[in-house]
């Protein structure tokens, strides 16, 4: 029996590369001796902290976003997001000429709210436990008569944040597994379309906050789960239920899920920025964290991580990666 066709396809990973090639950073490959000594195997990170706007959505939202009909972009775009999908959709709107309305929840990280307002567009929020942002978001792009660009459910999105895991593997050459973080499954989804097209052997393994782990309990059902709102430090995967579009991808394409605790993650910021010179928002240490805690179960030889972003301001850094004081 014939399998389904996916709707990103690595074809669309490439064309989005290509879309991006002089737009986008391309970011550099961090390696350390001391982190290889730790986990028994080669690590190359792939440092998406210091892509444009401090994240990888940038690939996503530019992507998805020039490919808008000139006269449907010059009318507006509007996103839902916590904080990186915010500020990439308000500089790649900045960038394609157009403007952005982004629904933050109102308890986002001040950093990335007032970063999303610096790059042009107006912030609208809304209170992430008890609103809906998706139908929030849906009825302000009706009214306003604008163009929804979702955060990760989207094949354009999702194609653009392939090219992430597209260029770490052609700068490294084949790996044999590839960690990324999971929130909606949008970057996990299109590193992975990427990823298993370039080298069909590689493990493709998702990392998600032990409070926020409907991905992992979604695979092993084999259906969408829906969780409670994560409480979690990282919040850029604070979500309760998988993408719609990425969650059949994943569903083929991904091997497992790792979890990690708070502490876990604190952990891994602190190495990130002592050992490696760099810094981590809380969600792009959860690879690192998995690693450095031993959540990968018999690590291969060689193994890509994604650090997804390093959008946090330095006093909520400072408040979370302190060493609590000796007695």
């Amino acid at each position: 029996m014939a399998t389904a066709a996916l709707p990103v396809s690595f074809a669309d990973v490439r064309e989005a590369a290509a879309r991006l090639r002089g737009i986008a950073h391309r970011t550099p490959v961090l390696t350390s001796r001391t982190l290889d000594s730790l986990v028994g195997a080669e690590v190359f990170i792939k440092a998406e902290n210091v892509q444009r706007m401090g994240a990888f959505k940038f690939r996503g939202a530019y992507n998805a976003i020039a490919q808008l009909p000139p006269e449907q972009r010059a009318k507006g775009i509007a996103a839902y997001s916590s904080g990186n999908h915010a500020q990439a959709t308000a500089l790649a709107a900045r960038e394609l000429g157009t403007t952005a309305v982004i629904l933050m929840p109102e308890d986002a990280p001040r950093s990335k709210r007032e970063a999303t307002a610096g790059y042009g567009a107006e912030v609208v929020t809304y209170d992430r436990y008890t609103q809906d942002r998706a139908a929030l978001a849906h009825a302000l792009a009706e009214d306003r008569g604008l163009t929804l660009i979702p955060p990760y459910d989207h094949p354009h999105v999702i194609a653009g944040q392939g090219t992430a895991a597209l260029e770490l593997l052609e700068e490294t050459g084949p790996l044999d597994a590839l960690l990324v973080p999971v929130g909606g499954g949008g970057l996990i989804a299109g590193s992975a379309t990427a990823a298993t097209a370039l080298h069909p052997g590689i493990r493709v393994i998702g990392v998600e906050p032990e409070a926020g782990d409907d991905t992992k309990r979604s695979l092993e059902a084999g259906t969408r789960v829906t969780v409670p709102v994560p409480r979690t430090i990282a919040d850029g995967q604070a979500l309760a239920t998988p993408g719609e579009i990425t969650f059949p991808i994943n569903q083929r394409l991904v091997d497992s899920i790792a979890l990690v605790s708070d502490d876990e993650i604190r952990t891994a910021m602190r190495f990130a920025f002592e050992r490696l010179k760099t810094v981590l928002e809380p969600s792009g240490a959860t690879p690192l964290a998995a690693l450095l805690a031993g959540r990968v179960e018999n690590p291969p030889r060689r193994i890509g991580v994604i650090a997804s972003g390093g959008n946090i301001d330095v006093d909520r850094f400072i408040a979370l990666t302190q060493r609590p004081e000796r007695g």
